[in-house]
């Protein structure tokens, strides 16, 4: 039985998956994303989230820490500079995990893109403002949400059109005799 055991060992001994996922997580930070499999991203996912977490305060621990796990000069002085800037007030989970539908031709692995969330400019919008930061709370919501509770529909050409047809449909025809 496998309880309690977390780690998926990718087919490799220690030295050489904390190399790949090391090698791999320098990569993301200096391309901001990547093209491998769905089994690889994940364990990816587990190395490279605690290491961006630990960017977001500049501290020289912080730093030497990062560099242990990371030994690449290049993508620590990226994380610390242009990536821990952009994800200085996002609360977790910086990375997105994309299956593209295709399998690798030699072993038909399933291949998937992994992604640092806050550098797709597709996905964010142009000029939105950001969320207030709210609390996960129901105190409160039963007062404040009753204004909220009405549905209004959307004054929009095709939304017009729609009512028009429906008043259209149900108006009684008159018989031709």
């Amino acid at each position: 039985m496998r309880h309690g055991k977390k780690v998926n060992h990718l087919g490799r001994k220690t030295a050489h998956r904390q190399a790949l996922l090391s090698n791999m997580a320098s990569s993301l930070i200096l391309n901001k994303r990547i093209t491998t499999t769905v089994a690889k991203a994940k364990a990816l996912r587990k190395y490279v989230e605690p290491l961006l977490t630990k960017a977001k305060d500049d501290t020289t621990h912080s730093r030497r820490t990062v560099f242990s796990y990371l030994q690449n000069k290049e993508s620590v002085k990226t994380l610390f500079g242009e990536v821990a800037s952009k994800i200085s007030d996002r609360p977790g989970g910086y990375t997105r995990i994309i299956k593209m539908g295709e399998v690798r031709v030699g072993d038909n692995a399933e291949m998937c893109l992994i992604e640092l969330v806050d550098f797709n400019t597709l996905y964010t919008k142009d000029g939105a403002a950001k969320k207030a930061k709210t609390r996960r709370s129901r105190k409160g919501k039963k007062a404040d949400g009753v204004e909220d509770a009405t549905i209004v529909a959307p004054e929009t050409p095709v939304a017009e059109a729609k009512a028009e047809k429906k008043t259209k449909k149900t108006s009684p025809k008159k018989k031709k005799e």
